[in-house]
């Protein structure tokens, strides 16, 4: 995550500094540490054989809900990334990934917020809750590129069978 449109960002949009965004991690961390403090009660625990079905009812531990997923949505950021980068994946296959991987971002979004009262210590729960709103973040960041700036993380050069992507 961040590793290739973070540097993007602060090199060629120059939307914000890294000490604003810092900071806004920040303020963002503290309001979900404190809401997580003060918010709901952690919900019966029920016994379902089904990892994803009792992720998204919010029964399941939150290292559960969040880990798995992370590292695998994470990996596939990467490689897509990656493979772009380097002019083996089409700018229309990158788009194909990102789609492709929406819907199980917002069943995960859903399942670590359900699980997060789960969790022994609040700051995990913050901690969780942040890195998904920072995927959304990260989402909004190749959607920005993708739409004004694909030249510059396409190559678009080197492209010959999807050039037309690039303007």
């Amino acid at each position: 995550m961040f590793i290739y449109s973070l540097p993007l960002f602060f090199t060629h949009i120059g939307l914000a500094s890294p000490l604003d965004l810092l900071i806004i991690f920040m303020a963002l961390f503290i309001v979900l540490f404190v809401s997580s403090l003060f918010g709901g009660e952690s919900l019966q625990k029920q016994s379902s054989d089904n990892y994803l079905f009792a992720a998204w009812n919010g029964s399941a531990p939150l290292k559960w809900a969040f880990w798995p997923f992370f590292l695998i949505l994470n990996a596939c950021l990467y490689t897509a990334d990656t493979l772009a980068k380097a002019g083996l994946f089409t700018v229309s296959s990158w788009d194909d990934v990102h789609l492709m991987l929406l819907l199980p971002i917002v069943w995960w979004t859903t399942a670590v917020w359900r699980c997060s009262p789960n969790s022994r210590l609040s700051v995990w729960a913050a901690c969780a809750r942040l890195l998904t709103i920072s995927v959304f973040f990260e989402y909004s960041l190749k959607l920005l590129i993708r739409i004004d700036y694909p030249r510059i993380f396409f190559g678009c050069d080197e492209l010959l069978l999807d050039y037309g992507s690039c303007f």
